[in-house]
């Protein structure tokens, strides 16, 4: 099969050699990476001699290692052959994007960009190289770049608008039919393609679940999946869709305002919401002293939670991140840099939660506004007085850059309607079983599909998805 790389300027597909994941790795490994790599190639990799550590990997690798070592040193080989694919614009390429919108711009500008965080680099054989999407993150920040195209407002109105109405109303509920899609225009004939692509689960905000339409001869996951999708396997097929609808009722409660209601939950939390899942829900002792520090002297689990969201959308900032399986210990990390994207703050109020005794677990999918849909990542706490409530730290986040302190409010307990639950936890594997490599070794909103049991990378798939209809139903809590 062929390697398919989708042009984003003129949507052309271009063969590039074979397809599909060729390293003998798999999900699971990366559960391992906190084993670290030995220090001799720790040192190569932080110095960005990636094909020397990589050499160093494979010599290791052919030697009797512990199983966990083994998997350690697979997921790291395979995150140092992945690096330059995302880390690839040079500082010259770099600074000459941005003058073809700001000329004026200077290198000392850019300078200073790296120096106080703004952009995302590596270091690769000696040289700088930044993340490929680093202009999307400078334009969040319209003052700090004022020489580049700000990102487009579109939406916001319509947005706020709807938050108004959920608020003075208690709730909105919406059904929601999308279709999601994913090909493999490179697979040849006679190659066993397979894939998967999310659909809505059964969870506490979504029910009514109804598959309107799917390729032939897919199943569906049980509604309850922790990853739930509709998958194939063809190898007459390289197309696959699926058609859903569902209902999505998001209450509002006022957090802020006082003494909440008792509301009875069906969904106690279970041992795995309050402990460690590492690699990237960890422990660590930086996240301990710094839970203690936020939490001090408070008791009551939504006091602590609250002073936690407040901690997070108040101190990190927003910013577009690599694929996750390029990052290290996602919540320690983000506790550090004080940046992160949706699913990195997610995970790291799960983790503070945790560990301040606060049950906390991960929800993903879909947001599903009227004019775009998108992944997205938030979570969900659990009190003994309010039962299972969400918090949205990006959103919150987005809202104090915004200076809308009570949008940055609603987000720490509630949602909206413009939703979609795929998935329950973070690194849940699929039904049936992912052969190979998947592009997110994590989370699953766009899908996923492997040739000849070789997981496809994000260039060799075409994914969409596409909202059919929107409708508003009567709201009951």
């Amino acid at each position: 099969m062929a390697v398919i790389n989708v042009s984003p300027a003129d949507g052309k597909v271009i063969a590039e050699g074979p397809v599909g994941c060729l390293v003998d790795v798999c999900c699971d490994d990366f559960r391992h990476l906190d084993i670290g790599l030995p220090p001799e190639i720790l040192r190569l990799k932080d110095a960005g001699y990636l094909s020397q550590a990589i050499e160093a990997c494979d010599r290791l690798l052919a030697q009797d290692l512990d199983s966990s070592l083994a998997a350690c040193v697979r997921a790291e080989r395979y995150r140092m052959i992945e690096t330059p694919l995302h880390f690839s614009v040079s500082r010259d390429r770099a600074i000459e994007m941005i003058r073809e919108e700001w000329p004026e711009f200077t290198d000392e500008q850019f300078d200073d960009l790296i120096e106080r965080k703004r952009i995302d680099w590596r270091f690769i054989d000696g040289e700088l190289f930044v993340l490929d999407n680093f202009l999307d993150s400078l334009r969040v920040y319209p003052k700090e770049v004022p020489g580049l195209r700000p990102d487009s407002a579109d939406g916001i109105a319509l947005r706020n608008q709807m938050l108004e109405e959920m608020e003075s109303q208690g709730g909105l509920s919406r059904t929601i039919t999308l279709k999601a899609s994913v090909s493999v225009p490179g697979a040849l004939e006679g190659e066993a393609v397979r894939a998967w692509l999310p659909v809505a689960a059964t969870c506490r905000q979504q029910s009514h679940i109804e598959v309107l339409d799917m390729t032939s001869e897919g199943t569906v996951a049980s509604e309850d999946a922790s990853a739930r999708t509709a998958s194939w396997t063809s190898s007459t097929k390289h197309s696959f869709s699926v058609t859903y609808r569902y209902q999505i009722d998001a209450a509002y409660r006022d957090i802020y305002g006082g003494a909440l209601p008792a509301h009875p939950c069906m969904d106690a939390p279970l041992p795995e919401d309050t402990s460690e899942d590492r690699p990237h829900i960890a422990f660590t002792p930086y996240l301990r002293q710094l839970t203690e520090r936020v939490i001090d002297g408070l008791e009551d689990p939504l006091d602590c939670a609250r002073a936690i969201y407040d901690y997070l959308t108040q101190h990190i900032d927003y910013r577009y991140q690599p694929p996750y399986l390029l990052l290290g210990s996602i919540a320690d990390d983000c506790a550090h840099s004080l940046r992160g994207d949706c699913g990195v703050m997610a995970l790291t109020f799960i983790t503070m939660c945790r560990i301040a005794g606060v049950p906390a677990r991960w929800q993903s999918g879909l947001y599903v506004a009227p004019d775009s849909v998108g992944p997205h990542d938030w979570a969900e706490f659990y009190t003994p007085q309010t039962g299972w409530l969400n918090a949205d730290v990006s959103f919150g986040s987005s809202a104090r850059r915004m200076g809308e302190e009570w949008r940055r409010r609603h987000y720490f307990g509630n949602l909206d309607p413009w939703r979609m639950v795929a998935n329950c936890r973070f690194q849940a594997g699929f039904e049936p079983v992912f052969n190979g490599m998947r592009e997110d070794p994590y989370d699953n909103q766009m899908g996923e599909a492997s040739v000849d049991g070789r997981g496809c990378r994000q260039r060799e798939m075409l994914r969409t998805v596409e909202l059919i209809e929107m409708l508003e139903v009567p709201f009951s809590d």
